[in-house]
């Protein structure tokens, strides 16, 4: 299973459209890639081929577009800056899934099935233990 494959799958289960789905997927895998630890994430990533490239198109840590920001991009910066990236990533990947126009609920059920087809892809235990690197992800995406 490709990440092509996982898009396609969220997209119709959770009812969004494909450029929509696309972004969500790669914000959350962005998210994975700078917060989960060392050799699970590359072995994670591994598992799903164009997962990595997907993750950097939707870098959660590439810089803001020029002009646009305004307090919320202010805010991340400052808790990034304080908390370290690991932090800033998943705040800005937050940010970005809201920016998307998704509502939590949106939200929720197109990570819940990406976290499904992921561990289809690179099985349940990877998975887990990518996602355990980041226990604040589940808890934005909805997942116990």
């Amino acid at each position: 299973m490709n990440v092509q494959d996982i898009v396609n799958t969220v997209s119709q289960k959770a009812g969004l459209d494909q450029a929509t789905t696309e972004k969500v997927v790669g914000t959350i895998f962005s998210v994975l890639e700078h917060e989960a630890e060392g050799t699970s994430a590359s072995a994670f990533f591994a598992k799903i081929p164009g997962a990595d490239d997907l993750a950097h198109q939707y870098d959660v840590m590439a810089a803001a577009p020029a002009g646009g920001g305004g307090f919320l991009s202010s805010l991340q910066g400052a808790l990034g800056g304080v908390l370290g990236e690991k932090a800033g990533a998943l705040i800005n990947g937050v940010a970005a899934l809201k920016a998307s126009g998704l509502d939590m609920a949106q939200i929720q059920k197109a990570g819940a099935t990406l976290i499904q087809q992921a561990e289809a892809a690179a099985g349940p235990d990877l998975t887990n233990k990518v996602l355990g690197s980041v226990p604040s992800l589940k808890g934005h995406l909805g997942i116990g």
